[in-house]
C-alpha cells in the first residue's frame, strides 16, 4: 500500500517538548496568571490542538481506510456460520450444522479505477491536512501579532487618557478663571470620553483575540501574554517570484482526479465483465430432519467452489450512475481550475494592497516623527518661552493646555504607526500564504 506521510515543518524537538509541557501546565491551572508565551509555542500548540487540524486528521484516517477497503476486495474474506433448525415433511433448506464461506474478487476493470480514486482521495486528504496546518499557523500568527500590537496600543491609550484628564483639569481651571470659554472645557471632556471609548474597544478586541488563541492552542483564555521579542521579521517576498505548489489547491486537484477515476470505474462497471471466486464448506446433519428420506447418498461433509463471471448487458441504473459520476468529475475539475484562478487574483490583490500599506506605514512613521518633534518644540517653548518680546503682533506664550494637546497628538500618531505596521505585517503573511511560502515563515519561527 502506498502511504504518503504528511509534510511537516522542521523544528527543534526540544522546543516542541517545551510547547507540550507548557500547554499541559497551563491547562492544568485554569487560574494561572497571564504569562509570556512565545509565538513559536503558540503556533506549535495551535497546529496540535486546533479543531481544524483534528478534523483534517480524521478525514485523512477516513481516506486511508477507504483506500484499504478498495484494495482488500482482492483479499478473500472468510466467514463461518450455522443454520441449525427443525423441519417436518419435505425439507425446505440444507441441514447445515456448520458452514464456512470464502469469497474474493478476481478480475474487475472497475475496481482498479476505484483503487486509483481512493488513492487520489488519500492524497487529497493528506494535502488538506498540510493546508490545515498552514492555515492554523497563519491564524495563530496574525492573532498573536494583533494581540501584541493591542498590548502596546493599550499602554499608549493609558498615557493618552492621563494627558486627557490633565487637559480637562487645566481647562476647568482656565474656564473658572474666565480665560477660556466653556466650549473648550466641553471639547476637552469630549476628547477624554473618545479616548475612553477607544480604550474600551481595544480591551474588547484583546478579549476576543485571547479567546481565539485559547480555542486554537487549548490554553486557558487570557493566559497568553505576547512576547514581542519572539516575533521574527516576516520574510520579504514579492509576487514576481513564481508561486509554489499550494497544498489547498493541490488537494482540490487530487480530489478532482479521484472523481475522474471514480467516473471511469462506474463506466467500466456496466461495460466490462468481472470475475469473482467463491468457496463453501457445509457440515450437514440429519438429526433434526428427515433429509435422507428424500435425498439419497446423504453425506455430512460437502464442499463447493468455483468462479463467477458477470457480464452486464442491460442495466440502465448503472449507466445512469456512470453519467452522474462523469458530471461530478467535470464539476470537480472546473472547481480545481477556479481555485487556481482565484488564488492568482488574490495574489494580485495582496500585491496591490501591500504596496499601499507599505506607503501608509511610511506616512504614519513620518507623522509620528513630526508629532514627536512638535512635542519637543512645545516643551522647549514652555520651558524657555517663545523667544518673542511681548507686544503687538507677537505670538502668544504657550500654555499647559498646548502641552497636553501635543502629548495626546504625539501618542495618537505613535498608535497610528503601530496600526499601520500591523496591517502591513498581516498583508505580508497573507501574501506568503498565497504564494506557497508559508514554510519560510514557519522556519523563521523555529529558528527564532
Amino acid at each position: 500500500m502506498k502511504v504518503i506521510v504528511p509534510v511537516k515543518s522542521r523544528h527543534n524537538p526540544m522546543k516542541g517538548w517545551a510547547s507540550v509541557l507548557l500547554g499541559a501546565a497551563l491547562a492544568a491551572m485554569p487560574l494561572l496568571l497571564p504569562a509570556q508565551v512565545s509565538l513559536t509555542t503558540v503556533v506549535d500548540l495551535a497546529q496540535r490542538n486546533s479543531s481544524a487540524v483534528k478534523l483534517a486528521e480524521a478525514d485523512l484516517q477516513k481516506a486511508q481506510a477507504a483506500l484499504a477497503q478498495t484494495q482488500d476486495a482482492y483479499i478473500p474474506n472468510f466467514a463461518i456460520g450455522s443454520m441449525i433448525g427443525y423441519s417436518h415433511g419435505f425439507p425446505t433448506g440444507q441441514p447445515s450444522v456448520g458452514s464456512a464461506t470464502i469469497q474474493s474478487l478476481v478480475l474487475s476493470f472497475s475496481q482498479r479505477q476505484y483503487i486509483n480514486a481512493a488513492r487520489a482521495g488519500f492524497d487529497a486528504a493528506n494535502l488538506s491536512l498540510k493546508e490545515a496546518h498552514e492555515q492554523v499557523a497563519l491564524d495563530a500568527s496574525t492573532a498573536y501579532l494583533e494581540l501584541d500590537t493591542i498590548k502596546s496600543s493599550l499602554d499608549v491609550m493609558h498615557q493618552q487618557e492621563a494627558f486627557a484628564n490633565r487637559l480637562v483639569t487645566v481647562e476647568m481651571e482656565r474656564t473658572e478663571a474666565g480665560v477660556d470659554p466653556l466650549s473648550d472645557l466641553l471639547q476637552a471632556q469630549l476628547t477624554a470620553a473618545q479616548l475612553k471609548l477607544k480604550r474600551i474597544h481595544l480591551e474588547t478586541r484583546a478579549g476576543v483575540l485571547a479567546k481565539q488563541l485559547a480555542d486554537l492552542t487549548g490554553l486557558p483564555a487570557g493566559s497568553i501574554t505576547p512576547d514581542h521579542t519572539s516575533i521574527p521579521e516576516i520574510p520579504s517576498i514579492t509576487a514576481n517570484e513564481a508561486p509554489r505548489n499550494l497544498p489547498g489547491i493541490d488537494s482540490i486537484g487530487a480530489l478532482a482526479r479521484s472523481k475522474q477515476f471514480q467516473a471511469k470505474g462506474d463506466d467500466f462497471l456496466w461495460r466490462r465483465p468481472q470475475i469473482g471466486f467463491g468457496a463453501v464448506y457445509n457440515y450437514d446433519s440429519n438429526e433434526l430432519n428427515n433429509y435422507s428420506t428424500y435425498y439419497n447418498n446423504f453425506t455430512p461433509n460437502n464442499v463447493s467452489f468455483g468462479l463467477q463471471l458477470t457480464v452486464p448487458f442491460f442495466d440502465f441504473s448503472l449507466r445512469a450512475k456512470a453519467r452522474q459520476s462523469a458530471a461530478e468529475a467535470l464539476r470537480a475539475k472546473v472547481e480545481a481550475e477556479q481555485a487556481q484562478r482565484q488564488n492568482e487574483v488574490r495574489i494580485a490583490e495582496l500585491t496591490g494592497s501591500l504596496r499601499e500599506l507599505d506607503t501608509l506605514a511610511e506616512i504614519a512613521s513620518l507623522k509620528k516623527q513630526i508629532a514627536s518633534e512638535q512635542l519637543q518644540s512645545v516643551l522647549s517653548q514652555l520651558e524657555l518661552g517663545n523667544g518673542a518680546a511681548a507686544g503687538p503682533g507677537a505670538p502668544p506664550q504657550l500654555t499647559p493646555k498646548a502641552e497636553q494637546l501635543a502629548r495626546i497628538d504625539e501618542r495618537q500618531k505613535f498608535q497610528d504607526s503601530l496600526d499601520a505596521g500591523l496591517e502591513l505585517s498581516k498583508a505580508r503573511l497573507n501574501l506568503l500564504r498565497a504564494l506557497g511560502h508559508m514554510e519560510d515563515w514557519l522556519n523563521e519561527l523555529h529558528a527564532k
